[in-house]
């Protein structure tokens, strides 16, 4: 039995089944690589589901994570600490919203927008008590909490959860007549994906985003984008919502907030809506702890610093542009992405086969909804790295 056999064994006899990884095992990462226990070197093509932008265990940011470690990790929001202001300022800067509520999952931070939203509806739109409804998408991915999957329009998310959370309404994605129908009196908020990540990398056509801002502010009604996975340059901007011009009322990060080496969520907000929130309203132990501001105020840095928003803009065209018109499989639907974030569909649910195929061929990427392959590289992967994994995941992808 190999050591990657052993690992496998251990952790599906001790821990619950409610993954179905690939069958290899990792144990170091640099940049835009990583290494199994057998010492095979495989180019990274998920990024942890974007959380991974900076690349795997960045200097910088591991640098800040392991010098806090050592003064302060944990105070608790019983008392200030040092590091949590220059996080919410830095953060304040990079939205452009007044204020940030820290926390630590994605599905945390969308969870805290729920109830930003459904407060506002009561205490500033006038919506009687407990009866706010929220418009989501259809095929959305917000996270797993029971009130997130009681939304959702994927069966293996929702089977044996029930009943599911009142209050939601969901439409089709990128129908913008059918999200403005779908505004009622007792609407406080609309909460989507500016391009649905976990259901294929769905970009909505051109002025969607545009038409549901301007249909949220004509009923005043809270437009909150979720922007976990296409936050921090992973589309070619910094926001996806700036593609279109079209600002949220609310907006959820995570994921590359802390580039992987630490979970760090949040929600910014103008002072109206994150006015709702009071001492005892809503909290968290752990957000906005030292480790976690550090981590973050260096994730933010690198970003910048090393232009990775412009990096992901230019490569991610070169991706496209390569795998277009050098995939030609009949099996294949369509290609499509925006900066770093790209998706190649099949007709039929082979994408497990060919997950697969690639990381046996040195290439790592995962399927979604049994059809799609991401491909959502870091943002900092060396073009000449880019195009060698290009190489050898075309032909794969093309089922050759």
């Amino acid at each position: 039995m190999t050591r990657t056999d052993e690992l496998i064994a251990q952790a599906e006899r001790w821990g619950a089944h409610n993954y179905a990884p690939l069958e290899l095992v990792l144990t170091r990462g640099e940049g835009a690589h990583v290494w199994d226990v057998e010492g095979r070197r495989y180019v990274d093509l998920l990024s942890a589901y974007s959380a991974v932008g900076q690349g795997h265990c960045h200097p910088r940011i591991v640098g800040a994570l392991i010098e806090q470690a050592r003064r302060l990790t944990l105070s608790s929001r019983a008392f200030h600490n040092d590091r949590m202001g220059e996080m919410l300022e830095r953060l304040a800067g990079l939205t452009g919203f007044a204020k940030v509520l820290p926390m630590n999952t994605g599905a945390e931070a969308v969870e805290t927008a729920i109830k930003a939203m459904r407060r506002w509806g009561y205490e500033h739109k006038g919506v009687a008590d407990d009866t706010a409804e929220i418009i989501v998408a259809a095929g959305n991915f917000h996270g797993r909490t029971t009130t997130i999957v009681g939304f959702s329009d994927e069966p293996a998310y929702r089977r044996g959860f029930g009943p599911p959370t009142p209050g939601f309404v969901r439409v089709p994605f990128g129908d913008a007549a059918a999200l403005a129908a779908a505004i009622g009196p007792r609407t406080v908020g609309v909460l989507l994906e500016p391009i649905q990540g976990e259901a294929g990398v769905i970009i909505p056509p051109d002025g969607y985003l545009t038409a549901a801002r301007r249909a949220c502010a004509a009923a005043r009604v809270l437009l909150c984008l979720d922007e976990i996975q296409t936050g921090l340059g992973r589309t070619g901007a910094m926001f996806a919502w700036q593609h279109e011009g079209a600002r949220p009322d609310l907006l959820v990060l995570g994921k590359a907030l802390s580039g992987g080496v630490y979970p760090v969520s949040c929600l910014c907000a103008d002072d109206e809506v994150m006015g709702v929130f009071t001492p005892g309203s809503h909290g968290s132990t752990y957000g906005g702890n030292p480790l976690a501001a550090a981590a973050c105020v260096a994730a933010l840095d690198v970003i910048v610093d090393e232009g990775l928003v412009e990096r992901s803009a230019r490569l991610g065209a070169h991706v496209l542009a390569r795998l277009r018109a050098e995939l030609r499989s009949p099996e294949i639907a369509e290609v499509r992405g925006r900066g770093l974030m790209v998706a190649v569909e099949y007709r039929q649910p082979v994408a497990r086969d060919v997950a697969h195929a690639l990381a046996a061929a040195g290439v790592l990427a995962k399927e979604t909804r049994g059809v799609t392959i991401r491909l959502m590289p870091p943002l900092v992967i060396d073009p000449a790295d880019l195009d060698a994994a290009l190489d050898v995941a075309i032909p794969v992808l093309d089922r050759r």
